[in-house]
């Protein structure tokens, strides 16, 4: 992302205040990318009315962010002004100031539009005070749509929604991704069609305390032509609909920025098919590495599986919520 066009680059350092540029093709709520006298970088949205006792009520601070309402002039007009701050990357608020643009297109209402921004803002809290303050990597975006893939596996009858989300424990930094009951799940991601082995990245991955651990492996296909196919950001927005459970709802937000999302246009692709999702049974003879027998001064440890020596560990799915 560092060779990004910036919006500000082109923004002249003002001499008192600061200096706009519209952002055209915004929608009816007028946009702009600023620069103020200390060369900071701004995005503004302009509101028209006194919309100061919401802004008082909804807003919030943001690690790296500031967040300010201003009033522009006698005609009521006011502005609410994202600063970005040094110690945020500048590659990092381009995105989220370009989700603002996206969400802010179809809405005529300022009242609305502020409600709008300032979630999305909320949200952003949520990621920057995460461990992972960056963009996803292509594998970890494949690694969380196979994760979010399980999650609606456990939820759709399985488990309740709440307890599905609390057993989503690889965002909190469990060695597997679920743990239910005496059950402990690790999902990995293959993909493409002739991807043979699945990389295993700890010892500790496929060693649990439970009595019961399985490796699940979701092939995706990137399949942008699809009717089927589905994005990062679609399938988030999928499983936030289908959330009932408000704390579940509100447990899924804080879990996906621990993880290290946030909804930005660059996870809008790409977009994926589930090929296949295979299952299997990680007993005895399973063949792993696993810290309990590591030889003497190996500390740590990563390796590849060829799935095709792992086929007789093959299951069925619903042997994962038996227990």
């Amino acid at each position: 992302m560092t060779n990004r066009v910036m919006p500000w680059d082109e923004i002249q350092l003002p001499d008192a205040e600061y200096n706009v540029r519209l952002i055209t093709g915004a929608g009816p709520i007028p946009l702009y990318w600023g620069k103020d006298t200390a060369g900071h970088c701004l995005f503004i949205i302009e509101l028209q009315g006194d919309h100061t006792e919401q802004f008082r009520k909804d807003s919030t601070s943001v690690h790296g962010i500031s967040l300010d309402l201003r009033g522009f002039d006698v005609n009521a007009r006011q502005g609410l002004v994202l600063k970005l701050e040094k110690h945020v990357d500048k590659d990092l608020f381009l995105s989220l100031c370009e989700t603002l643009v996206s969400s802010l297109q179809p809405l005529t209402d300022s009242s609305t539009a502020l409600s709008v921004a300032l979630t999305h803002i909320k949200r952003w809290k949520m990621f920057m005070s995460g461990r992972k303050s960056r963009i996803l990597s292509a594998e970890e975006i494949r690694g969380l749509f196979a994760e979010l893939q399980f999650l609606r596996f456990l939820y759709q009858g399985r488990l309740s929604e709440k307890a599905a989300i609390d057993a989503w424990t690889g965002p909190e930094g469990s060695h597997q991704d679920f743990i239910f009951g005496n059950t402990a799940v690790e999902i990995k991601s293959v993909s493409g069609k002739e991807r043979s082995t699945v990389r295993i990245s700890s010892e500790d991955q496929l060693e649990t305390l439970c009595d019961n651990l399985f490796l699940v492996i979701f092939r995706l296909n990137a399949m942008p032509e699809s009717g089927q196919a589905m994005s990062l950001n679609t399938l988030v927005r999928l499983v936030e609909e289908e959330l009932n459970d408000a704390a579940a709802a509100e447990e899924l937000l804080r879990r996906l920025a621990a993880y290290g999302y946030v909804d930005i246009t660059d996870y809008d692709t790409p977009e994926f098919v589930v090929a296949t999702r295979h299952p299997y049974c990680v007993e005895k003879d399973f063949p792993r590495l696993i810290r309990s027998h590591m030889p003497d001064g190996i500390v740590r440890a990563a390796y590849e599986i060829e799935l095709e020596k792992i086929a007789a560990f093959k299951c069925d799915i619903t042997r994962l919520t038996e227990n």
